[in-house]
Parts: C-alpha cells; structure tokens; sequence
C-alpha cells in the first residue's frame, strides 16, 4: 500500500468520525432542544441552520467524503481483493456512501426542502414539524450517524489488518 493511500484512509477514519459527531450533536440534543421550542421557533432555527450547513466546512467534509469513499470502495476493490483487511475498507466505504450520504440525499434533503418553503405562521407547518419533520428526520439523522461511525470503524479495523499483515510479512 503506498503511503497516499495509507494517508487518505487515515484522513478518511476522522473524516468519518467528525461528521458523524455532528449528526449525533443533532440526534442527541439538537433536535429535542428544538422540539421544545414550540414549534415556531424549532421549524425558524431549523430552516436557518439548513441555509448555513452549505458553508463550505461542513459541506467539503460530507461531499469530499462521497467522493473519497467512491474511490477508496474502487480501490480496494480493485487492489485490496483477498484481504480481510481491504475488504473491511470496502466495507466502510460502501456504508458511508449507502448510509450516510444517499440517506441524505433521499431522506433528509427532500424534508429540509419541504420545511424551507413552509410559513411560520401556518398551523400545518406546526404540525409536518412535530408529527412528521422530528421524528422522521431525527430517525433518518441517527441512521446517518451510525453509518458514519460503522465507516470509521471498519476503515480503522481494516487498515489495522492490513498493515499488521505487512509487517509481520516483512
């Protein structure tokens, strides 16, 4: 494995780990916080933060990471058959991008879309947000979580097999 490579994963477990810390801020207490608000000031707060998330911080890690998982999946598939190690790396690549990224882009990102263009005012904007938007959002939210962390640990896990395996073989 050569030391980009070794490097990228290495970058790519705290990528993993970092935006899966910020979808557990939001299913751990973000989001009750904001349920408690009322109603009105949750679906304000949340549809401003859904305008501030494209900052790029956020977004060059979740977006960069599809990319990377994209090409680490390719890569291993394509250099790393045969070894537990390489397969676990496959493994993490493919739940970042089926768990966390496509769960994004289906789930969550059609209910932000819906919530933005909802009135403050109305009372069927209270209740998309209770009945529908929290629970919803907040399940899918926790999937993408665990899938952030689950790619994490498999790249981890995977990269600790496969370097074992060269140094004892060295």
């Amino acid at each position: 494995m050569s030391t980009f490579i070794f490097l990228l994963l290495q970058l790519s477990i705290l990528a993993y780990a970092i935006v899966g810390g910020v979808f557990l801020a939001f299913s751990d207490f973000i989001m009750r916080s904001l349920a408690h608000t009322g109603g009105v000031g949750g679906v304000e707060a949340m549809q401003v933060i859904n305008r501030e998330v494209f900052r790029w911080i956020f977004m060059t890690l979740f977006l960069g990471m599809a990319a990377i998982s994209a090409s680490v999946a390719i890569y291993s598939g394509l250099n790393l058959t045969g070894t537990p190690g390489g397969f676990l790396i496959l493994l993490g690549a493919l739940v970042y991008l089926l768990g966390c990224f496509a769960v994004t882009v289906f789930f969550n990102v059609p209910m932000n879309e819906a919530l933005a263009g909802m009135d403050l005012s109305s009372e069927g904007t209270r209740e998309y947000w209770s009945e529908t938007y929290l629970p919803r959002w907040t399940a899918w939210n926790t999937v993408r979580t665990i899938a952030c962390l689950v790619s994490a640990a498999l790249t981890l896990f995977g990269l600790i097999w496969l370097t074992q395996g060269q140094v004892s073989t060295s």
